[in-house]
């Protein structure tokens, strides 16, 4: 496995990290985590040499913690670095920074925490974080050896990054970045901010929740064609990793297939030549034809208060994007609960102020809605 280190501490991370947000579940429609398959996936990736676990408040419905705790108790503390994060959205009064925090050392059945980050840094969160204090307490719970390395994640803009970094001193920072949002979401410059700075970089959605392991059939033939031998999601691994200010990169793995093909990408890693960065570039050139909603499934837009069931209606429609089958959509859509449809929608935006990809979800549910009806119109008769 390859290892970075970092800084010039000598502390190795492995160049895999184990993102543990999209666990197995035993009900693929409720939180509850496959306790037998997720400590296969742990064993698996911490046997070929993963040491960095990635967990956090809310994963699985706050059930995350709780399994990566009880996965990792069986190996020696100082063999693996955990990383959890602080959700301020979750905070109602300063007192419940230290609540979470103390909460999180007892589901996670530690005693520190390796990486730890205020979770999703926006504009709004950070002042918040500012207001009730909590880079202060942090640093109280650093000093005392309750945090090893303090940093933040980010889902805003690149000025409000820079904002970020120049308020306090960070240890690292966590990231989206992928070929595909290297430009669509700005993560060239933010990880090029983040270099300036000298804040190392640690990877979130390097496949986009699974949307780059298939982008499109055109797409995949390219980099099937350049490289047979390997799968389509280890370009976006090998992409993100071949960055040299990047620490580690997380993946949300959720079969051992995935696990496995990862563990492979970065054992022996081999960083992206120019001849691979022109087949991702054509690669996506024909992917953007498409135009998909850039939906990760991350369900930090859920519950939605009328019910709509936001992600599973973007995988529908992006699945429709790409093969433009028009009676499968219709048929796959009308296969889920109405309760779910699109059209329950009532633009009320409580969804836009969570979404990390800045989707402007009700306008997409508007047209998920005037397209249906189309559909329906077409096929129901």
């Amino acid at each position: 496995m390859e290892k970075r280190m970092y800084k010039d501490t000598g502390v190795q991370v492995s160049l895999l990290g184990m993102g543990c947000m999209r666990l197995p579940r035993i009900d693929p429609d409720k939180n509850d985590i496959d306790y037998e398959k997720a400590q296969e996936l742990i064993d698996y990736a911490y046997s070929h040499g993963v040491n960095y676990f990635d967990t956090a408040y809310g994963y699985h419905g706050g059930e995350s913690e709780i399994f990566v705790g009880h996965a990792l108790k069986k190996y020696p503390r100082d063999s693996f670095f955990l990383a959890s994060k602080m959700p301020i959205w979750c905070c109602e009064k300063p007192e419940d920074v230290e609540k979470i925090f103390n909460e999180q050392l007892k589901k996670c059945q530690t005693e520190y925490f390796d990486f730890y980050l205020l979770h999703s840094q926006s504009d709004a969160n950070f002042k918040k974080c500012q207001e009730f204090g909590v880079y202060e307490f942090l640093s109280k719970m650093k000093a005392e050896g309750k945090i090893r390395r303090l940093g933040f994640s980010f889902h805003d803009k690149p000025e409000v990054l820079r904002h970020i970094c120049e308020t306090y001193p960070w240890d690292f920072a966590q990231i989206q970045l992928n070929y595909l949002d290297w430009e669509m979401q700005d993560a060239k410059q933010q990880y090029e901010i983040l270099t300036e700075f000298g804040i190392p970089v640690v990877i979130m959605e390097p496949v986009r929740g699974g949307a780059l392991a298939h982008l499109c059939d055109e797409s995949d033939a390219l980099f099937k064609a350049a490289r047979p031998d390997k799968s389509v999601a280890s370009w976006a691994i090998r992409y993100a990793a071949s960055l040299p200010n990047v620490l580690t990169v997380l993946s949300g793995m959720s079969t051992p297939e995935q696990v496995a093909d990862n563990v492979a990408t970065m054992t022996g890693f081999e960083p992206l030549t120019d001849a691979d960065r022109a087949v991702i570039e054509q690669a996506v050139a024909v992917f953007r034809e498409k135009k998909t909603i850039p939906c990760t499934a991350c369900r930090y837009c859920m519950d939605c208060p009328f019910g709509v069931e936001i992600p599973k209606m973007f995988r529908l429609y992006n699945d429709y994007a790409l093969h433009k089958d028009e009676r499968r959509y219709w048929k796959a859509y009308h296969d889920q609960p109405e309760s779910e449809w699109a059209d329950k929608c009532k633009a009320c935006g409580a969804c836009m102020e969570q979404c990390p990809q800045h989707i402007r979800i009700p306008d997409r549910m508007a047209e998920i809605k005037e397209l249906m009806n189309g559909f329906d119109q077409k096929f129901s008769k």
